[in-house]
């Protein structure tokens, strides 16, 4: 396979779609090489994204629990916290998991280059030491990058992101954030449960605009609950300062309404990273913002170049990278016998309190394509498990074709919602109906019982 060529897969990116095409591709058999020119090895999950969020997120929601324990009876009097260790252990906890994953590079059955690359030809990289690549196979997994911001002034004025803030050393006192989607989200009640006076800006009419609606005007209900000032279906018109403090203007509901805080938070989405690898010298076809354009293989518009993960989307998870990448090289192994990437059991979830995921398809997604559906919900103020709990916010909702009545998609949005989703993945990795969800035991009292809710009464409405 490997004719004239140095490598017979070179795949350009380390994260986690890099990485699951590179194991795959030694796996193979094939002469690999990783090109990794991040100033940290471990991709966006570990060094910036799932992992910090996670581990910060689960701090407030301990702090949270703590100060609101005479609920259950249990003094435990002044909750205090010292944030430089609530970082601190959030450092040692990620250092671990990007230390395993450069020993992963490392360590592989391929060869891992630390450099940049960029293309001068079809089969052809220039790294930035100097040095040419060619090989007989691409896969672009070079992950994504902080959105351009869409005000200028924000430039002036200046702001963090989601990478700054996952490394901060000092809470500001207030924070605006911009944007409402699940980092923004994410960050937004972190902060606000760490004592910073928090307002959120949303151009949406929601937050969580990728969920149905319902869903998010149940989370906007719980930060401003919580004490947060939440805007939605706005317009940002101009940012400058007052004083020490950051402002930022925009249009809600005809009006014109300036907000100010200590700092600004820029969480309105990520843009594909792929700039500086001239992919034009490569015949790679883009959209206008630089993702790849790739097809149900994860081939582009080149046959022999794949890609995978958020530099090509559609959707920027982590375990859907995974499958991109070892797709990508499935195709490139056996190309007679193609597997294609299949969204139908599309998982999102975000890790608010409650947590809010989805399985499959939502009811906005379900319209916008014509499908036709049944859904039933039933809320969490009326379970046995989550009112011993507490934790009354939120609901479980299903859809069901209404002729045979196969689950199509799940809606939670409740305590442990990410874990709970699951259910629903199985049954429809299985193509259950709501009839066989609803007949299979559910053990009392637990959060899961409640999807049975739902099915019962889909069940009675299908066929």
């Amino acid at each position: 396979m490997r004719g004239t060529y140095q490598f017979d897969v070179a795949v350009i990116g380390g994260g986690s779609g890099g990485y699951a095409a590179a194991r795959t591709a030694a796996a193979a058999g094939l002469k690999t090489v990783v090109i990794e020119g991040g100033t940290e090895v471990g991709g966006l999950c570990i060094l910036r994204g799932c992992m910090p969020t996670k581990a910060l997120l689960y701090a407030a929601e301990v702090k949270h629990l703590a100060e609101h324990a005479e609920t259950w009876g249990v003094r435990a009097g002044k909750v205090a916290f010292d944030f430089a260790k609530v970082m601190a252990r959030k450092k040692r906890m990620i250092r671990d998991f990007a230390d395993f994953r450069a020993q992963q590079l490392n360590a592989g059955k391929f060869r891992f280059i630390r450099a940049n690359a960029a293309f001068l030809d079809p089969h052809t990289v220039r790294l930035n030491n100097g040095k040419k690549l060619t090989a007989k196979h691409f896969v672009i997994a070079t992950g994504s990058r902080v959105a351009p911001v869409p005000l200028p002034q924000l430039n002036d004025v200046g702001f963090i992101t989601s990478d700054e803030a996952v490394a901060l050393k000092k809470l500001p006192k207030s924070l605006i954030i911009l944007g409402g989607g699940a980092i923004a989200c994410e960050f937004a009640q972190f902060f606000a449960r760490f004592g910073v006076k928090v307002t959120l800006v949303q151009r949406s009419e929601h937050v969580l605009k990728e969920f149905d609606p319902d869903a998010g005007a149940e989370i906007e209900k719980v930060f401003r609950r919580e004490g947060l000032a939440v805007f939605t279906g706005t317009k940002l018109v101009a940012a400058g300062r007052r004083g020490k403090l950051k402002t930022v203007s925009f249009e809600a509901k005809g009006k014109r309404i300036t907000v100010a805080a200590e700092e600004i938070l820029f969480a309105l989405g990520r843009a594909p990273n792929t700039a500086a690898l001239d992919l034009a010298r490569a015949g790679v076809k883009t959209e206008p913002d630089g993702r790849v354009v790739t097809n149900a293989r994860m081939q582009t518009s080149v046959p022999h170049i794949f890609a995978a993960g958020d530099c090509t989307g559609p959707h920027e998870i982590v375990h859907i990278a995974i499958q991109q990448g070892e797709t990508a090289i499935h195709n490139i192994v056996q190309p007679k016998k193609p597997r294609c990437m299949d969204y139908r059991l599309l998982i999102s979830v975000v890790f608010t309190e409650p947590q809010v995921a989805f399985a499959g398809l939502t009811e906005k997604e379900a319209t916008a394509r014509g499908i036709k559906f049944l859904t039933a919900s039933y809320p969490f103020n009326d379970h046995g498990k989550s009112l011993i709990m507490e934790a009354k916010d939120g609901f479980v909702k299903l859809l069901a074709n209404p002729k045979t009545g196969e689950i199509l998609g799940g809606l939670c949005v409740g305590p442990s919602g990410g874990e709970l989703i699951h259910e629903i993945v199985a049954a429809m990795a299985k193509r259950m109906t709501v009839h066989e969800l609803a007949a299979m035991p559910h053990y009392h009292p637990t959060l899961a019982e409640i999807w049975t809710y739902p099915a019962e009464d889909l069940m009675e409405k299908t066929g």
